[in-house]
């Protein structure tokens, strides 16, 4: 669970872009500055500089901070650039928190870290084992300071809970062969929904939290491969302007969030429904076997008309040719 405490948008009123309170709208010049402000910051933004980490842990624990203080930092950058971070922000504070404290209390036993994005603040509790999408404390780490980065991308608004944790997924650790195989169990149980079921999976607990990150890192991997490495730092950037996200994801893309997830599903139904059932050695026998039973059922209709020919012909012969009269009865003429 990296469900972060409410930030000064939830409080204030403010729904997704929307606020509660009153309707609003960004007038023409404006919306184009906007759309002009996204589009440079897709194609020509600088190169981020480094992310600055504060790690703090008791003295049990001091040999695993020792350990995550000497990571590569390229990821990170790699992940403040990818959002179009220019500057990452003052440094992100890491606190890892033994079993037993009351930060580790208060949490489920399946969660093994949290991030509070306004505040620039991660909890670790490395006593505990990833849980997917995490495999590592490495990777765990790398994605709660992506939901950071992603939170000051956004200028501390909010965002759709599925595109904040599948864009953390895809950031801090790519979209491999394991995210693949989870998304195929998840489709054998999920049919297609909404992003509003979607975003109220991560709440449900259990088995749908699972799926919920599934589905979300496949919708995010998506809109990547399909519009290209720049798209979620436009969208980021449009939500940090002032769009509402359903207004920052069409100026960005260029097309409806609607649109986007129908063909996100048609696509979800033939790769991992239809394409390995239809390449299983399961369909490969079905298919040998019709084979067989198809040209057993042509050899039987060929072998009858073949004998209901020959049965012609020899009725035809029997009619033009007939049989010599009996000896006695040749006699009895003589």
């Amino acid at each position: 669970m990296r469900t972060a405490p409410t930030s000064r948008c939830d409080r204030d009123g403010v729904d997704g872009g929307r606020s509660r309170g009153r309707s609003w709208a960004l007038r023409p010049p404006l919306a184009a500055l906007v759309a002009l402000s996204i589009t440079i910051a897709t194609f020509a933004a600088p190169p981020a500089r480094g992310v600055d980490l504060v790690i703090e842990a008791p003295a049990d624990l001091e040999p695993v901070a020792r350990r995550l203080r000497a990571m590569d930092p390229a990821g990170l950058e790699r992940i403040a650039e990818t959002l179009g971070l220019e500057a990452p922000g003052p440094p992100i504070q890491i606190l890892l928190a033994d079993e037993g404290t009351p930060l580790a209390q208060s949490a489920p036993a399946w969660v093994s870290g949290w991030a509070w994005g306004a505040l620039g603040r991660v909890v670790l509790l490395p006593r505990r084992v990833p849980a997917y999408p995490d495999g590592s404390l490495g990777e765990l780490l790398r994605h709660e300071v992506a939901h950071v980065l992603i939170a000051r991308a956004a200028g501390g608004r909010p965002l759709p809970r599925w595109f904040n944790e599948g864009l953390a997924m895809v950031t801090a650790g790519g979209w491999g062969l394991g995210d693949r195989s989870r998304l195929t169990l998840t489709l054998l149980a999920e049919d297609r929904m909404d992003l509003d079921t979607l975003d109220a999976r991560f709440r449900a607990g259990g088995g749908d939290i699972g799926r919920a990150y599934a589905l979300s890192g496949a919708l995010v991997h998506h809109l990547v491969r399909r519009h290209g490495a720049g798209t979620p730092a436009a969208i980021l950037r449009g939500v940090r302007l002032g769009l509402s996200f359903d207004d920052a994801y069409t100026r960005a893309v260029g097309r409806t969030l609607e649109s986007e997830l129908d063909g996100f599903w048609r696509r979800l139904d033939f790769t991992y429904r239809w394409l390995p059932f239809l390449t299983s050695s399961a369909t490969l026998w079905i298919g040998v076997t019709a084979l067989f039973l198809l040209a057993a059922r042509r050899r039987r209709e060929r072998d009858r008309e073949l004998e209901m020919r020959w049965r012609s012909e020899d009725e035809a012969m029997i009619r033009w040719n007939p049989s010599p009269p009996p000896a006695d009865e040749v006699e009895l003429e003589n």
